[in-house]
């Protein structure tokens, strides 16, 4: 039996609990250890999708009346905005993108 140190309430207000790793068993720990920004970006991953909605999606490239952005987007749309800033062109953030020139967003 494991403790609750928290809890955390999500975009929904779905309210989840929030334990500390030390109290859990070993395989729930490891199935629900969550992925630091610099593990998700090594994946390519969006941080924020995974965090926030609990969804991992690949980093891709999206465009909004702000401008172009990386983000994560499923079947249904755009999920999250995973940079900072907004780029001139989808050209722009394609590169950054790749070589990895780009500052994570860690919070919505």
């Amino acid at each position: 039996m494991f403790n609750p140190s928290g809890v955390f309430r999500s975009r929904q207000g779905v309210v989840l609990p929030v334990f500390n790793h030390q109290e859990m068993p070993m395989s729930l720990a490891f199935a629900s250890a969550p992925l630091s920004a610099e593990q998700a970006r090594a994946e390519s991953i969006g941080y924020q999708a995974l965090a926030y909605v609990g969804k991992r999606l690949p980093l891709q490239v999206l465009c909004s009346a702000a401008g172009h952005y990386i983000g994560t987007a499923d079947a249904d749309g755009p999920v999250s905005r995973e940079s900072v800033s907004y780029f001139r062109s989808h050209h722009a953030a394609e590169h950054a993108l790749q070589t990895g020139r780009w500052q994570q967003r860690l919070h919505p």
